[in-house]
């Protein structure tokens, strides 16, 4: 049994480790350390339980890891500049609870395989992700011009004739002044030509994006 106990540590730490590594390695809130003492622990836990609660109630412990590493996840979601982040890495906690917890509960292949998977997500999935934002990225334009009546109608026009979808979020008048705050979604390229025609416009006085 201490044999079977030194293997189930050894294997959480190792898997932990790996993924740990990756978020290190991308300078993730959640990184080397904390991914191994998470796996450890599930796996810790898990063979805790199954002793205690033997046959019949095995769970009784375990079952509430799930909901424990839901508190850790939470702590590091956080809302950034027009997005939220740390959703992946607060992903990659709750599935390196549930791989400690296979090994914990003996279930070694299971879990070697449900790792593997991890780190090829982790790692070749943002070269996806990134070439997918480039199709489409949606961005907010503050455009600031002098106060007239065709003021709204000459930028959706600059809009159209780039080919972008747009949509007016809010109006702020101060004095002679109009700033437009709009939501643009086009591809990357689409968004850096626009914005280079904007700023070469002598209509438009400031321009942020």
């Amino acid at each position: 049994m201490n044999n079977e106990l030194i293997i189930r540590f050894a294997l959480a730490i190792l898997w932990g480790g790996i993924v740990g590594a990756e978020r290190q390695y991308r300078s993730k809130s959640a990184g080397f350390r904390t991914m191994i003492m998470i796996s450890l622990g599930a796996c810790f836990f898990t063979i805790i339980s199954k002793i205690i609660g033997g046959e019949l109630n095995g769970d009784r412990i375990a079952s509430n890891i799930v909901s424990g590493i839901g508190f850790i996840g939470a702590g590091v979601i956080f809302r950034g500049d027009n997005r939220v982040n740390g959703i992946t890495t607060a992903a990659t906690i709750w599935v390196v609870a549930a791989v400690g917890m296979g090994i914990g509960a003996g279930y070694y292949f299971a879990a070697s395989c449900s790792s593997i998977l991890m780190i090829l997500i982790l790692a070749i999935l943002p070269y996806i992700e990134r070439f997918i934002d480039e199709l489409n990225q949606s961005k907010e334009y503050s455009i600031v011009t002098l106060y007239n009546k065709e003021s709204i109608h000459q930028i959706e026009s600059l809009f159209k004739e780039n080919d972008v979808k747009y949509r007016l979020i809010r109006i702020n008048k101060i004095g002679d002044k109009v700033d437009f705050q709009w939501e643009i979604q086009a591809h990357k390229k689409r968004h850096e030509r626009l914005s280079q025609l904007l700023m070469n416009d002598g209509k438009i006085l400031e321009l942020k994006n």
